[in-house]
Order: C-alpha cells, then sequence, then structure tokens
C-alpha cells in the first residue's frame, strides 16, 4: 500500500470529517489518496485560516480538528493560530509536508527545521521517517491532542516518504480516553469548605464548556442556590437566565463583576486555567478557593487554590450535589444591592438610537436576531469585552471567543468552521474592520463553498481596542488610524451580498433579511466607541451617590 493511502486510512479510523489547508508540491501524494476519501478536503485561502477552522472544529466537538499546509512559508503561516489552539485547548492535528530526506537534489531551498520549529507551541511535534511509522504515529497524535489537557499536535509527512510503499500495514483501533476520578477525600474536603462559607460564589470557566457538564452544574446551582459567574470562554455553560447569574468577568480586575467577587470568601473555580485572562487575582488566604478541574492547577503568584478536586469534572459535580444536604447559600443579602445596580447599568443603553450605533445597543439588537442555538464567532477587538460583557448565552458554545491567545483574525474563519458543521443553525462572524482585513480573502471560501454566513463588521477605521488603552493612559492619539475599502463592494466581489447600516433601526432588519435569504452576507456598522472609556464601576458610582 502506499503511505499516503495508509495515512488516508489511519484518518479515516479516527473519524476525520474535513481537512482544512493549503496543499504544495510536497503533499500531492496526500492530496491524491484523499480524492477517493469520505473525509472533506476544504481548500482555503491562507493557512492561518485553515488551522484556525480546524481549532473551531476540534473546540465544538472535543475531537481534533486537521489542518495541512506544505513546508516552509505553508508551515510557518500556520504558527499564530497553532498557538490560538494550544493555549484555548482546542485539540487540533497539523500535517505538514517536507522534501524528500533520503534524497534530495534542492539544497536547502524552502528547508526549515520545522518540527524543532513547532515544539514550543504543540504537545507533541513528530517526522513521519518511513512509512510503516503512520498508523501508531498518527493514533498517537490524536491521542494526545485529545487527551487533558486537548491541544495541537504536529505531524510532518516528508514527500518520499508519502509515496513509499508499505507491507502489511496495521491500522490501530482508536481507544475511548478513560478520565480519572477525584477522590473521596478530595470531595469531603470541598463539602467541608463550601458548608463553611459564608458568601460563596461559583465561576464557570472554558474547560467546562462541554455538553456533559452543563446539567450536573445546573444541579448544583438549582439545589444550593449558590451565585455564579463565568469566564469569557465559560460563557453558555448555565444559562444567563438564571437569576443565579451575576456576569462575566470580562476583565482582570475593576469591573462590574469584581465588586461581588471581592466581598466572596469563597470562590468555587470549576474549569478555569490561568492562561485565559484571571477573573480574580488571589492576594493572602482570606479568601479561599476550590479548583475544580480535569488537570491540577497552574500555581502561579495570581493563582494558587488551597483545595483542589481533579478529575472528571461532570463526575465531580454530581457527587459534591450529592453530599450537600441544604440550600445553605440561598442567603443573597450581601450581595443583591449590588446586582440590582449592575442590571440597571447594563440595560441602562439597550434603547439608545444614536448613530453611529453604540456597542449596548449592537449587542442587544444582535441578541434579539439571534436564537438561543445561534453562533456568534467573535474577532478580538473591543467589541468583544463588550458582548462578553452584555450578550447573554443559553447554550455551551453559542458565542465564541478568544481570551487566551486572544488573536484578530480568527473570527471569520471559526464562523466558516461553524456553518459547516451546522448549516441548519444561524452563524453570525463579528469582526472590527482591523480583525476583518487579516482574512477578509476567506470569503471566497465561504461562497465557494455556499455557506449560510453573515459577516457583522464593527467599523471604526483603527485599532480601537489599543487606541482605549491609549487613552485610559493618557497618551496622545496616534499611529491607529487607517482607511478602509468599501466593504459593501468587496463583499459583492467575492459574490457575497454586501449591505450598509446607515442608522440605528436598521440593524435588526438588515440582519434578519440575511438569515432569511440565506447565503453569505456582510454587514458594514459604524460604532460609536465613546461609552469604552466609560466603565460600569462609573455607573455604580453614581447609584451609590
Amino acid at each position: 500500500m502506499k503511505a499516503s493511502d495508509l495515512f488516508v486510512k489511519a484518518l479515516e479510523n479516527e473519524g476525520v470529517e474535513y481537512i482544512f489547508g493549503i496543499p504544495g508540491e510536497e503533499n500531492l501524494d496526500l492530496l491524491d489518496s484523499l480524492r477517493n476519501s469520505s473525509i472533506k478536503f476544504i481548500l482555503t485561502r491562507h493557512e492561518q485560516a485553515a488551522a484556525f477552522m480546524a481549532a473551531t472544529y476540534g473546540r465544538l466537538t472535543g475531537k481534533a480538528g486537521v489542518c495541512l499546509a506544505t513546508l516552509g512559508p505553508g508551515a510557518t503561516n500556520l504558527v499564530t493560530a497553532i498557538a490560538y489552539a494550544q493555549l484555548g485547548a482546542m485539540p487540533i492535528v497539523v500535517i505538514t509536508g517536507q522534501k524528500p530526506i533520503k534524497d534530495g537534489l534542492q539544497g536547502k531551498f524552502q528547508i526549515l527545521d520545522i518540527v524543532r520549529m513547532m515544539e514550543p507551541l504543540v504537545k507533541d511535534s513528530d517526522q513521519i521517517a518511513y512509512g510503516g511509522q503512520i498508523p501508531s504515529l498518527v493514533r498517537g497524535a490524536f491521542r494526545i491532542a485529545e487527551e487533558e489537557r486537548p491541544g495541537a499536535v504536529h505531524l510532518e509527512l516528508p514527500e518520499d516518504v508519502a509515496r513509499e510503499e508499505v507491507d502489511n500495514p496495521r491500522i490501530f483501533a482508536r481507544q475511548k480516553i478513560h478520565r480519572v476520578f477525584a477522590t473521596n477525600r478530595a470531595i469531603e474536603k470541598a463539602v467541608e469548605v463550601i458548608e463553611a462559607a459564608e458568601r460563596p460564589l461559583l465561576l464557570v470557566g472554558a474547560g467546562a464548556n462541554r455538553k456533559r457538564i452543563r446539567q450536573p452544574l445546573a444541579d448544583f446551582v438549582n439545589k444550593t442556590g449558590i451565585l455564579f459567574f463565568n469566564t469569557q470562554m465559560g460563557k453558555g455553560v448555565l444559562s444567563a437566565s438564571f437569576d443565579n447569574f451575576i456576569g462575566t468577568a470580562a476583565f482582570s480586575s475593576n469591573d462590574y463583576v469584581h465588586e461581588a467577587i471581592k466581598k466572596a470568601d469563597l470562590i468555587i473555580n470549576v474549569g478555569h486555567d490561568i492562561v485565559e485572562k484571571p477573573p480574580f487575582i488571589m492576594r493572602g488566604d482570606e479568601q479561599k478557593v476550590i479548583h475544580i478541574n480535569f488537570h491540577s492547577a497552574q500555581i502561579k503568584d495570581i493563582y494558587y487554590p488551597q483545595i483542589e478536586v481533579v478529575g472528571n469534572i461532570s463526575d465531580s459535580i454530581d457527587r459534591l450535589t450529592e453530599s450537600i444536604d441544604t440550600c445553605y447559600t440561598c442567603n443573597r443579602e450581601w450581595v443583591e444591592p449590588l446586582l440590582g445596580k449592575i442590571r440597571h447599568a447594563i440595560h441602562s443603553l439597550d434603547e439608545d438610537d444614536s448613530f453611529p450605533m453604540l456597542p449596548q445597543r449592537v449587542i442587544r439588537d444582535v441578541r434579539k436576531v439571534m436564537k438561543d442555538d445561534g453562533i456568534v464567532s467573535l474577532d478580538n477587538g473591543m467589541f468583544k469585552l463588550w458582548f462578553a460583557r452584555h450578550y447573554h448565552t443559553h447554550q455551551p458554545n453559542t458565542l465564541l471567543l478568544d481570551n487566551a491567545l486572544a488573536t484578530m483574525g480568527a473570527g471569520l474563519p471559526s464562523a466558516i468552521a461553524c456553518s459547516l458543521m451546522y448549516p441548519d443553525r444561524q452563524v453570525l462572524a463579528v469582526c472590527g474592520d482591523g480583525g476583518f482585513m487579516m482574512n477578509s480573502q476567506e470569503l471566497e471560501t465561504a461562497t465557494r463553498l455556499k455557506l449560510n454566513l453573515v459577516v457583522l463588521i464593527i467599523t471604526d477605521n483603527g485599532y480601537g481596542m489599543i487606541k482605549w488603552k491609549q487613552a485610559v493612559q493618557e497618551l496622545d492619539d496616534f499611529g491607529l488610524d487607517f482607511n478602509n475599502p468599501d466593504f459593501v463592494k468587496y463583499a459583492d466581489s467575492y459574490g457575497a451580498i454586501g449591505h450598509r447600516v446607515e442608522q440605528s433601526d436598521q440593524l435588526i432588519p438588515t440582519m434578519e433579511k440575511a438569515f432569511k435569504q440565506g447565503g453569505v452576507h456582510l454587514i458594514d456598522l459604524p460604532i460609536d466607541y465613546s461609552q469604552n472609556t466609560k466603565t460600569l464601576l462609573d455607573d455604580l458610582k453614581q447609584f451609590d451617590n
């Protein structure tokens, strides 16, 4: 059997549905082997976008997404998106090509040591040196990518190895991953600390954003009456419609939800790890923290939990719920006055009809249009923080954002992967004009695939988040403004349908029309970011006065 055929069979054995990428001449044997495979090859316009798509597939399914690039510049173009997957705990297997390793005739042309280049970015990086290694290395790559903590794995398939003949190949069966369970003593200790707390809070992080954890957490909240908040990447695990929900930690400190966090004497931290922007910072031992996760805590000077419950999160929460007899945390007097102020401040500008639109009104309108299972894929920018604070989610992974690497350029490719995977659900990409232009060429990919997708471009003709930081530091406004193309014409040139919102009451009908019509739509929406330097804590101080 040809080695490239064996490689594809090994991928099929892993249940691979899609490979995203751009092949080069070093991948041609593998590409030819894919012609008759059940795996769909999705040709993208940039390797970075391919890896973002594969990472999103991994994020939503728990199964490793797969991306493909050639050697040299193809491999280097993957780097940012690989880091995105690794930091965000998204399982992904990266395949790159290489010149022949046994009899090369092109000297060092295009040759980089890709295996070593990838090592700091991934969980494992290997070169396939002969065809007989393929089944074991592919099985190992998927196992490593998907086991806790999930992340990226890299395999290099050289050109001459891909065309070798392999005798009597063996395909290794895919094994189910059995996660460890927390010890009884860890559960007992956690129960003791929880029952001794007077002002506990539950924190829901990215690691809890999985289907099987949602119901146990809901049962725990319903039984205990505990108040909860989430990190940006933990949004949607528990519905924001819970009366116990106090908000999202969109900043590290000095935001509205932190006023409640400061008052808490215990934080039950479920599924968070420190790669995500810190939702709270530990100082001293007065505030107890219980770490509940698949893996032990990574101790830093800002995070050193006193109690750890390490093992399957769903099982740990079930056992905690069973062990707690009464609704002892139902007393909300310590936080109730603050909750009323928060909710007033959050919704005070929902009806504002000024134009360009304020972020609060934009988010209110988007929430009105999107169904509960509709997916909003956020790029990175100032609007991400507004969505993290104000957009209420009711199902897991319906607001996709990156709070680990926090890279620009991921919003559109991630939305394309979502639309490909869930053609019957609403999918909305929300991008700043800066981030959109970093991978805007993938509009062609979306139209070629005949996807149903709406892209909302938040337009301020500058790098808004950095301008905000510039203003906060009382620095001069300098060096961060740019010009944009006519986005309506730009969309039309790719075969998409362009729209421009010119007054505040047009956003909802424009979005509704786009979703109803189907196909790829782009909406150019000017934004008024004057609210960026006015925090909700300013509003709360006004209430206190």
